[in-house]
């Protein structure tokens, strides 16, 4: 008896799967915030199916999008300013809730990934 259970609550449980309702997430105005040193830095962006704008403390900046798949995407600047800047990002979207999103990225060509949460806050 206790193996049924046992087996039927592993069954349960690999059944899971988080919320991923990307589409929701390819257009809007979103914020991200994230801790640098003791600071929380706060970004604002909108985004189009091809377009995104950046806006970080007081200044914009333009960026491509090019959609790989409904969930992952890649960033480009469009004009970049520096060598950093002409390095393209990945970004994935790994699980939605509501009007969040967790994601990870990271510069293309190298393997270090960080994580974030963004937030939509308009259509």
């Amino acid at each position: 008896m206790k193996y049924i259970l046992l087996i039927s609550a592993l069954t349960l449980a690999s059944c899971y799967q988080p919320e991923r309702n990307c589409t929701h997430f390819k257009t809007g105005t979103f914020e991200f915030e994230t801790l640098v040193g003791t600071e929380i830095l706060k970004t604002t962006f909108v985004r189009n199916d091809s377009i995104e704008i950046d806006y970080f403390r007081g200044v914009a900046d333009t960026s491509s999008v090019r959609w790989l798949n409904e969930c992952e995407f890649i960033v480009k600047h469009v004009n970049p300013k520096n060598m950093a800047e002409k390095k393209a990002i990945h970004m994935k979207i790994l699980t939605t809730d509501g009007d969040r999103y967790l994601f990870e990225y990271n510069i293309i060509g190298e393997t270090r990934k960080e994580k974030g949460n963004a937030r939509k806050i308009a259509e």
